[in-house]
């Protein structure tokens, strides 16, 4: 679903992910929820969809789940 709604421009915010069409990056719709709005609260606050909020956590999610995790040593 995300990837018809998140897109990467070097020429849009410095490339970082943002809805299509907008501005609005993932990282601010994320802290936004983080910080304890809701999801209609975000999409009304940066006038985007409820599907685009959605989108922005789905592409955050598998973003995360690519991370690879590497145990470092201990000093």
């Amino acid at each position: 679903m995300y990837e018809n709604r998140i897109v990467i421009d070097p020429e849009i915010r410095h490339g970082k992910p943002v809805i299509r069409g907008t501005r609005v990056p993932v990282d601010i719709i994320l802290g936004s929820l983080a910080g304890g709005m809701s999801i209609d609260e975000v999409a009304e606050e940066y006038g985007i969809s409820k599907d685009d909020v959605l989108a922005a956590i789905e592409y955050a999610a598998k973003t995360i789940a690519k991370e690879e995790i590497r145990e470092y040593a201990k000093t």
